[in-house]
């Protein structure tokens, strides 16, 4: 380029000479001021300058003034005398790089120094007058909001019906958030809607007019695309109008989960999960919401009243059907949690509740088996590593673990899963695992307290083995206890009401001295043998399967006294051996043999379809159960303790009034003679009965289960024996709690005819022995 060739070879210069051309082509911006050329008076001009560290030496003493010129301003002028200089670049530029010559001549180093930050001499400190200002802008924001109105809600109803549309469902949106927000009692809300909701009747004519009839009107608008698959669930997200009313519906879709986490009434709870439900294409196109909808349904699933609960349950089942890739897995184990969490106490209004819980969990289960397996082998294992802690350690810690009524639900739940899945080539290698922690679970601690614990577990594995065809040894469970309990022993005590053994783990050292036990007893072992014999009852093994019940059975009759156990038990044994032997006639008949399992499996069929003497026993007793069962759920005594019998002693001094106003005519001399007579042996024997029953429990107090109360049984042996000279033969049967009834009836004074008063009232001596005699009695 021009000027070129005047350049001073590098080898020319010296050092100083090439330091100082290089710091002066820096500022300049130098490709442009070389192609000019070195003119001899610039290259003079470097020779007379100092050296680089002189310069900046003398740059750094230099005054802010002197600096003050920005470099754009410098770059500027570059260019202006580049167009002088070298009018050929200058017009390459304009036609390659107009942006580089239309510079902004604005001093970058003002820029530079105003990004700055330079703090004040003194600082500001927070005065009163601006928390005041803050609280006037406050209140300006809350006068700014518009009140909602009756007439506004008609007006948005009548503006729906005639056709939705964008601007009216924001408004809409923004109104039912406003009134959302007066049930959480926090006004602090990032984005606080326009509206305000201040009446109770306006607040009940929006919420209610949302959730019936809105999405309705929404659905309309939307009109989104039907999906090639008809079960497919159809996503509004696929409408074209979907993008205007994205935030207001996830807005209203957050509100409609604060509005239920807020409800305590069941009946506007369960309008508004009715609404949730039909709203369920909507959360699944927002995940987050939909995770937050399914964090409170959990919990009104686990907690709520019994529609609710329901309610709920649909709600989760739906998404989960829908989307269960995304949801079921971490559903399934919050719900797990949660089931556990609320099966820690029950009692006979809880059971439904907790019996609910496992069907409806056992459902979600079932949707998918290869996620349900998972999460069943590792509470199963969980389940595993308690009881081998319990068997190892043995510390009351360890056993509490196992014997309490989590663990017990969780026991007879995971039975129902696999029960409810069977057939299932997934699930089926968790049936022995959790066969035999259930019996490890009985075998812990097998004592007569924990026999209700046994039978929970007893007819858990009936349910296991009925329902997936696996041979359970669950009989030995059962007569052991025959064994175990002398059925003959006389009570100790009289309770006033019966044990309900469906709704306690342990018995105490109490019960087990009471008749009302041992009643519970037999009714349950008769529950549990015929519920589990019926499972077998079309086995082609029945008759083997059954023997050595029967003879427990047998030997059980031959040694009980008491007609009222031996009378059920009895039964039991004559349907067992009924059953038993139409089971050996009909085998007798068949042509295939013992190895050939597929006519085995088909005969059985065959036979159950066609029914059994115990299958038809079975269902009738079924019935009659089922409605004892909602007597006692329902806090009704049972059928047979309708008429239990109740000891009333009367106070002497009623007794007294009552012979006064009876022989009011006959007696009215010799009253007082009487009386104190009659008084005596009377009292004597009242201390003795109390002492009895004290001595009775202080003996039960110190000895515990295993001991015999020798004392305790005395009232009731003197009762029995009095009562056995006036029985009838039809009245066998009696217990020890209606042999109780007779002492009172008999210390009663009995209606006399007015021939044996007249002889009473002869002599002094015939009304003391008359009296003596009935008071021994």
């Amino acid at each position: 380029m021009a000027g070129s060739g005047g350049r001073r070879s590098l080898a020319e210069l010296s050092l100083d000479e090439f330091l100082a051309a290089g710091s002066e082509s820096e500022p300049d911006g130098g490709w442009e001021e070389e192609e000019e050329g070195a003119r001899p008076a610039q290259r003079a001009a470097a020779e007379r300058r100092p050296s680089g560290k002189a310069r900046r030496q003398g740059q750094a003493q230099a005054p802010p003034a002197a600096r003050k010129k920005g470099r754009a301003s410098e770059h500027k002028d570059q260019l202006s005398r580049l167009k002088d200089k070298d009018p050929e670049f200058y017009k390459f530029l304009e036609e390659n790089d107009r942006d580089l010559l239309n510079f902004d001549a604005s001093d970058s180093s003002d820029e530079e120094e105003e990004q700055l930050h330079v703090p004040p001499d003194t600082l500001e400190e927070a005065s009163d007058d601006d928390e005041e200002e803050e609280h006037e802008t406050v209140k300006r924001k809350k006068t700014s909001f518009i009140s909602v109105s009756l007439k506004m809600v008609e007006e948005w109803k009548k503006g729906a019906e005639r056709g939705l549309t964008p601007k009216l469902f924001h408004e809409i949106a923004q109104a039912f958030k406003a009134s959302v927000a007066t049930t959480k009692g926090d006004d602090s809300e990032a984005d606080p809607s326009k509206f305000q909701v201040t009446d109770a009747a306006v607040f009940n004519a929006l919420v209610s007019f949302c959730i019936r009839d809105l999405f309705h009107y929404l659905q309309k608008l939307l009109h989104p695309k039907p999906p090639k698959n008809k079960l497919k669930l159809v996503l509004p997200s696929t409408s074209p109008l979907w993008s205007k009313l994205r935030l207001d519906i996830k807005m209203y879709l957050n509100c409609t989960i604060q509005l239920l986490s807020c409800l305590t009434e069941a009946s506007v709870g369960a309008a508004v999960l009715q609404h949730v439900i039909s709203t369920v294409p909507y959360y699944l196109s927002f995940p987050k919401q939909c995770r937050a909808l399914l964090k409170q349904a959990i919990h009104l699933w686990s907690t709520g009243e019994e529609t609710v609960r329901v309610l709920a349950f649909l709600v989760l089942n739906k998404i989960c059907r829908h989307k269960k890739d995304v949801y079921l897995s971490p559903l399934l184990k919050q719900m797990y949690i949660a089931f556990v969490k609320n099966s820690r106490f029950t009692s006979p209004n809880v059971l439904p509740m907790i019996n609910f819980m496992q069907r409806t969990l056992t459902e979600m289960y079932a949707l998918d088996t290869q996620t349900s397996y998972q999460h069943a082998f590792i509470y199963i294992r969980q389940l595993a590593i308690h009881l081998r802690s319990a068997m190892t350690v043995k510390k009351k810690e360890n056993f509490q673990s196992v014997y309490n009524w989590q663990y017990v639900h969780c026991l007879y739940f995971w039975c129902r899963v696999l029960s409810t899945i069977y057939p299932s080539e997934v699930m089926e290698p968790l049936i022995y695992p959790l066969t035999q922690v259930i019996i490890g679970c009985i075998k812990l601690v097998p004592t007569s307290r924990f026999y209700p614990l046994r039978m929970h577990c007893i007819r858990a594995l009936t349910l296991l083995s009925e329902n997936t065809r696996t041979f359970i040894p669950v009989l030995p469970f059962i007569l052991e206890i025959f064994q175990q309990v002398d059925f003959n022993k006389k009570p100790g005590r009289i309770s006033a009401k019966p044990i309900n053994f469906a709704v306690i783990l342990k018995l105490s050292n109490a019960n087990l001295q009471e008749k009302a036990f041992r009643d519970g007893l037999i009714e349950q072992l008769y529950d549990l043998v015929l519920e589990y014999l019926h499972g077998q009852a079309h086995s082609i093994g029945f008759p083997e399967l059954v023997l050595p019940t029967v003879i427990q059975l047998k030997s059980f009759l031959k040694e009980c006294k008491v007609a009222n156990y031996c009378k059920p038990i009895r039964q039991l044994l004559e349907k067992l051996q009924e059953n038993s032997a139409y089971i050996a006639s009909k085998r007798q008949k068949a042509a295939f043999g013992v190895a050939s399992r597929e006519s085995v499996e088909q005969w059985e069929k065959q036979v159950k379809e066609e029914g059994t003497p115990l299958t038809k026993y079975y269902s009738q007793w079924k019935k009659l159960r089922e409605k004892e069962i909602q007597l006692e759920i329902s806090g009704k005594e049972r059928l047979e303790d309708l008429n239990f019998p109740e000891i009333k002693r009367k106070k002497q001094d009623e007794r007294k009034e009552e012979d006064k106003k009876e022989f009011k005519d006959l007696f009215e001399l010799d009253s007082d003679s009487d009386e104190e007579n009659a008084g005596f042996p009377i009292k004597g024997k009242a201390k003795a009965r109390q002492a009895s029953d004290d001595s009775s429990e202080a003996s039960s107090k110190e000895y515990g289960e295993d001991d015999d109360d020798d004392e305790g049984e005395y009232e009731i042996e003197e009762d029995e024996e009095e009562l056995e000279g006036d029985s009838d033969s039809d009245e066998e049967g009696k217990g020890a709690t209606e042999a109780s009834q007779g002492p009172p009836k008999q210390r009663s004074h009995p209606r006399m005819s007015r021939s044996d008063l007249e002889q009473l009232a002869q002599g002094e001596e015939d009304v003391v022995e008359d009296l003596a005699f009935s008071d021994d009695d």
